[in-house]
């Protein structure tokens, strides 16, 4: 069994594209559009969801939960057949929890994607069909309904159990409908009010806002005020009255240049690091080097002198411990402007990804990086 410990603050870093899975954001030289930074008020999505049955399981469904005997007995009683809970077997068919996403605008007849889920348990939901279900939103209206097979993008496989093998490819309890619901109802939605309209950030930001707002009034003389770091009030020229529509296509089209905050964000999990192009450090010196500890286990057999016959052979464990730890030095690092130079720095170094998080938390609690630190 070995061990590594670090037992120095690392500044060696292999090359940050490839080994070191450091991704650093170009500096935001280049303008974007404002459809794709911002949003109007009132052009959300809305949130669907509703509980309904899927049958065709071939075995893999509900091992007669009551809930799902109790849905099937109610189902078939709005066709006439009325059987109790307790005659019925069920593992063809599974309860399941339907949702979906329903764009502004969308008209009824439009359909839209759904996405099943188990909530029993269902072995899989491989080649189910799921019948008609309501899918409610947040007020208890029905604004769509869904229906149809559902495809899991998957399979699972196999005996199971002990002394049994089973192969699964994707997650077979989940699956999508492809334009499976269709609408039923249209959410009402208004983006002009009194003649004027809200543009909301996606990343909010002062300097963002401010420069969006500059980049209206540019085109539109005194249309646009930011009225905080996530909003922009727009007045609706007059040359675009009645015509919302089309002021909408044009300003969409508008460039402005988004600020971005000084952040890096670390995956621990993935061995990601992605840092904005506004990160700074300040000079620092630091030191590398780690500390590995070998435990090797052996196992000795002492045999009893052959002229003792009352002796046994007795398996005799035996444990040897190594320590090496390899040197480091104080390196000054210089300050550095931008993000690219550190990176540059880094690479000259040469550490493992795991170190280089490292540096960075260190770099964070000693007051040389200027950026909020973000550990997922």
């Amino acid at each position: 069994m070995t061990r590594t410990l670090p037992s120095r603050f690392s500044l060696r870093l292999l090359p940050l594209a490839v080994a070191a899975g450091l991704a650093v954001s170009a500096a935001a030289a280049f303008a974007s559009r404002i459809k794709d930074v911002a949003m109007v008020e009132g052009g959300r999505d809305n949130q669907l969801v509703g509980y309904g049955l899927v049958v065709g399981l071939a075995g893999d469904g509900d091992s007669n939960a009551g809930t799902t005997l109790r849905s099937i007995s109610n189902l078939l009683a709005r066709y006439g057949v009325n059987v109790a809970p307790d005659q019925i077997k069920g593992k063809n068919a599974a309860a399941v929890m339907v949702t979906a996403d329903i764009s502004a605008f969308l008209k009824s007849g439009a359909r839209i994607d759904v996405t099943v889920a188990s909530m029993g348990d269902a072995k899989s939901l491989q080649g189910c069909v799921l019948l008609q279900t309501p899918l409610l939103g947040a007020d208890g209206r029905v604004y769509a309904v869904a229906q149809g097979p559902v495809a899991i993008g998957g399979f699972s496989g196999g005996a199971g159990g002990a002394g049994g093998a089973t192969v699964q490819k994707n997650h077979p309890t989940v699956g999508v409908i492809s334009n499976g619901a269709i609408i039923e109802r249209e959410i009402p939605t208004r983006i002009v009010t009194d003649g004027r309209m809200r543009l909301l950030l996606q990343n909010p930001d002062y300097t963002t806002a401010a420069r969006m707002a500059d980049a209206l009034n540019q085109r539109w003389t005194d249309s646009a005020r930011a009225t905080d770091a996530a909003t922009v009030l727009v007045k609706v020229p007059a040359d675009y009255t009645g015509q919302e529509v089309a002021f909408l296509a044009d300003l969409g089209t508008t460039e402005v240049t988004p600020d971005s905050l000084a952040r890096i964000v670390i995956n621990e999990r993935t061995g990601t690091i992605v840092a904005t192009a506004t990160v700074r450090i300040s000079q620092v010196a630091i030191s590398t080097g780690s500390l590995t500890i070998t435990v090797s286990n052996s196992l000795g057999v002492s045999q009893p002198n052959s002229f003792n016959n009352s002796g046994q052979t007795v398996v005799v464990p035996s444990t040897s411990t190594t320590v090496n730890e390899t040197k480091g030095g104080f390196q000054i690092v210089q300050e550095l402007p931008t993000i690219e130079r550190f990176a540059a720095a880094l690479n000259a170094l040469g550490v493992s990804t795991r170190d280089m998080m490292a540096i960075f938390q260190t770099l964070k609690r000693s007051g040389a990086l200027q950026a909020e630190l973000i550990i997922n």
